[in-house]
């Protein structure tokens, strides 16, 4: 299938539409896109594409989503996430420096929610080429066309609601940074199949992990963190953790993950450097 509008058509609108920096926002920005026919069209052509199509399975793993990176040598990809609710607010520049200290290139899936409440610290980080900037959602929600949940957070509650969450934040995260997402992880990383094929459609790609490191729950001891990416890495592995959380243990625990990775030959790379592909 191809896209319905082009990029040159999509980035035409934008530019026409969102001509003052208080649009970024997201309340405002959804306004904005509402008031632009080429996104209503967008949004209303592929609702009626996809209007039939069952949510297919629900979780971290379903058909389309992709979860490691395609290659035989030791190279992993850190990806840290930056959500919603509670935790909007949240930036852990221990974390961020030791990266950048390190030269240790990462990927960053942040929310439109993150980017209101951190947006000078947003655009630093978009100009720094040792990151990689990707979609967490405009809203932190798990991506669904039928309002599924997960860990008590409410997904997209239809196919219009589900592009939104998608569509809209890669399009403000282009608007602020001069670049569109290629990539987008929905909040808790669950979707359904319906959502993997509707993101295609939209010419992005929804990512999940191949390495779990735990460090989402509350003050998990550092150790812990440690060790659940050291026994489960491997050549190609999306190693997921956040960077929205300054008062847990992720900084503490890539203090001592990095130079036990880097003992057993692991070098670093951006979700964009390499092919990634799903496991289904």
């Amino acid at each position: 299938m191809k896209p319905l509008l082009s990029i040159g058509i999509l980035l035409a609108f934008t530019n026409a539409t969102f001509s003052q920096t208080n649009y970024f926002e997201n309340k405002s920005f959804i306004t904005k896109l509402y008031q632009d026919q080429n996104y209503l069209a967008l949004r209303e052509n592929v609702s009626k594409e996809f209007a039939h199509s069952k949510p297919g399975s629900w979780g971290e793993f379903v058909k389309g989503v992709d979860e490691d990176m395609v290659t035989n040598k030791k190279i992993i990809a850190f990806t840290f996430d930056a959500c919603g609710g509670k935790n909007a607010n949240g930036y852990d520049a221990e974390l961020i420096g030791f990266l950048r200290k390190e030269k240790i290139p990462a990927t960053l899936f942040v929310t439109g929610k993150w980017i209101d409440a951190n947006y000078i610290t947003f655009l630093q980080l978009s100009k720094d080429p040792l990151f990689e900037i990707e979609n967490h959602g405009l809203n932190h929600q798990p991506c669904s066309v039928d309002g599924e949940s997960e860990y008590g957070i409410h997904g997209t509650k239809d196919i219009p609601d589900a592009i939104d969450e998608i569509e809209a934040n890669a399009l403000k995260i282009e608007k602020i940074t001069g670049r569109k997402p290629k990539f987008y992880r929905s909040a808790t990383a669950y979707t359904d199949e319906a959502c993997a094929k509707i993101a295609k459609q939209l010419g992005t790609i929804i990512i999940s992990f191949d390495v779990l490191s735990g460090d989402a729950v509350p003050f998990t001891p550092k150790e812990v963190i440690t060790n659940n990416v050291l026994k489960n890495v491997k050549p190609g592995a999306l190693i997921i953790m956040h960077f929205n959380r300054p008062k847990w243990n992720t900084y503490e625990a890539m203090k001592l993950l990095l130079p036990e990775l880097e003992k057993q030959g692991y070098t670093f790379a951006k979700l964009e450097d390499y092919p990634l592909k799903s496991k289904n």
